[in-house]
């Protein structure tokens, strides 16, 4: 069983690593890296391209991504505990990409995907809020943090009230996510703090 679940893990991880935002930010000219905020997410291949559909694109990606990770834990290795590490392992694959130099995102996207595939209750709760925070305040990174330690209160809050239904073992999964994320968006908390993180200005 523990060799199943370190499997997935990799497999999550490798998954996660693919650089979609990267990739399209190269099919259109742009090596995202050198732009921005250097990462390899949506917001910034929007900033990096100045146009809709690669983001899009890349966005699709890093969802795709998330939810994969989580099905082949669940389906192709058999346990939920295989599907929530292969789920955080995927975002920390996002922001710390080997094929990048450990390089890569803020994991908002993969995050959310993986939130939505392990738990739909948790993902249909907190989701919308992101997209309300990032809506109202401009600023990505607002909404990522939420994604991340907002998946994590509401996995737990969700096993604590219905434990049948929401293993324990989905928690696993909010504490990896919420430490990727928060690991990675410390230069952006400092910059909240300071008045200088950019906002979004597409609205």
């Amino acid at each position: 069983m523990w060799l199943r679940v370190l499997l997935a893990a990799v497999v999550g991880y490798l998954l996660g690593a693919i650089p979609f935002g990267y990739l399209v930010g190269k099919a259109w000219g742009v090596d995202v890296l050198r732009h921005g905020s250097g990462r390899t997410g949506g917001t910034n291949v929007w900033r990096a391209t100045g146009q809709v559909l690669p983001p899009l694109l890349s966005g699709l990606g890093d969802v795709a991504k998330g939810v994969a990770a989580v099905l082949i834990g669940r389906y192709l290795f058999g346990s939920e505990l295989a599907a929530a590490l292969a789920g955080a392992a995927a975002v920390a694959g996002h922001n710390w990409s080997v094929m990048l130099g450990w390089r890569g995102g803020a994991g908002g996207a993969t995050a959310a995907a993986a939130l939505v595939a392990l738990s739909p209750l948790a993902g249909v709760i907190v989701v919308p809020i992101a997209a309300v925070i990032i809506y109202i305040s401009h600023f990505a990174s607002l909404g990522t943090l939420t994604v991340g330690v907002g998946g994590l209160v509401a996995l737990a809050a969700l096993t604590a009230m219905t434990p049948a239904g929401h293993p324990w073992l989905h928690v696993i999964y909010g504490v990896g996510a919420a430490a990727s994320v928060t690991l990675a968006l410390l230069p952006n908390l400092r910059r909240l703090a300071e008045g200088t993180e950019r906002r979004i200005t597409l609205w």
